[in-house]
This record gives structure tokens, sequence and C-alpha cells, in this order.
């Protein structure tokens, strides 16, 4: 099934299930948002652990505890650098996919080949390497927040062996719940897809042994952004 048809099917079968539901057919009322907002002001969250001191370093501790590997940088114009940096240490492929959100940043000064698309696994495999930012991230876990939409496709941290992110010190979070505030307040409604990253994809599955891109990317490399 095409992806047209794959998501035309998916629309009718939600349309269905809200029509049962007394629903409208389509898109969101007034009253139901208004509705979600009263409970979950009638639903205050439970108590949440204390994350004293710099969220950045934080972060940073928690990332590289679970096998991700961290860098900061004094600004946007820097990352270019910072990314060809770490794929040249580490005998990497210089080229890739990068988000479309990104593509203004100067890949080819620093010689790399990213273009801005979604990932790809046509051709052999081709996009070894992703390159996207990061709607937030939590300091409790160490954990990668990513939205999805026309710019910031899913497949670019999923598909690649290496992924790297670029993220912002000042969208550092204590904790999940603060992200999903963010969530809430800057996209109004939900994208497609909230991914959750902490570290690179892994399983214990085989004798109990820890074995690392078992499902996704081997290597997860996080530049922060300090402006």
């Amino acid at each position: 099934m095409t992806i047209g048809k794959s998501n035309e099917a998916r629309a009718k079968i939600l349309g269905r299930i809200r029509k049962a539901q007394s629903r409208a057919a389509s898109g969101t009322s007034q009253a139901e948002l208004e509705a979600v907002q009263t409970y979950l002001r009638a639903h205050p969250r439970g108590s949440l652990p204390v994350i004293e001191g710099d969220l950045v370093a934080r972060f940073r501790e928690r990332a590289e505890s679970m096998q991700s590997t961290t860098e900061e940088v004094a600004n946007e114009v820097a990352v270019p650098a910072a990314v060809a940096r770490y794929l040249r240490a580490g005998n990497l492929p210089l080229a890739g996919c990068v988000w479309p959100q990104l593509a203004q940043l100067d890949w080819k000064g620093a010689g790399l080949s990213l273009d801005p698309r979604a990932a790809s696994r046509e051709n052999g495999g081709d996009d070894l390497v992703g390159v996207t930012g990061a709607f937030a991230a939590l300091a409790e876990t160490g954990t990668l927040v990513l939205v999805s939409g026309p710019k910031t496709p899913g497949s670019v941290s999923l598909v690649p062996e290496t992924h790297i992110a670029v993220l912002r010190a000042s969208r550092i979070v204590a904790h999940m719940e603060e992200a999903w505030d963010m969530v809430r307040a800057e996209l109004r409604r939900l994208p497609r897809a909230v991914t959750f990253i902490s570290g690179p994809s892994r399983t214990g599955d085989i004798e109990q042994q820890l074995v690392l891109g078992a499902h996704g990317p081997y290597r997860v490399h996080i530049i922060i952004v300090r402006d």
C-alpha cells in the first residue's frame, strides 16, 4: 500500500470512530480543546525529583552514561565544523541527509555532502549519516525529544547508522513533563510522532548480551549549541 493510500485509509478509520463518538468527522473543536484543558487543570501532576545544578552538565552526564557522545559549541555557525570533526575522527562517511530545518547551515563549507530530505535505505542504504535538530532534551535521563514534520522527518534519526543531533542548550529541561508542556504550548496539536531517544539503539535479547544498533543507529552524537 502506498503512503497516500495508507493515510487515506487511516483517515477513514479515524473518521468512523469519531462519528461513532458523536464527534466532528475531522479536526478538533474548540469545545474539545477546552475539555482537555479543564481535565489537565483538574489533574495536576505528582511530585517530581529535584534536579539540581547546571542542566547542560547533567544532561551530558546522563547522555554519555547511555553511550551517546556529546560536544558543546559556542553558536550555530560552528555546528558544520563540529559535525565534520566528529565524522573524520571516527573515519565515518562525510555524506548523508539532514533535516530541511537545518539546510541553511554551511555544510559544504565544512566538506560535507548532506542532502536536506528524509532518509532512505534504497540503493544499498546510502544514508549512513543523519543530522537532526532536537525539539527538547531531558536532563533527568539524558534523552533527546524529537517531533516529526515536513522539515523534521523522523527517518533521519532512525534509519542511518550514525545519528548526530544539534541541540540548543536553552531547550534542555529537567523532566519529561516539562517537555510535554513545551509541545502543548508551542505546537498546540501533537505531531504525527514524538520520539524520545536515549542513546544508540540497543537490545539484550540474544543471550542477555547488550548489542548496539539493533533497530536503528549504532552511534548518537549530540552537539549542544550554547547561544
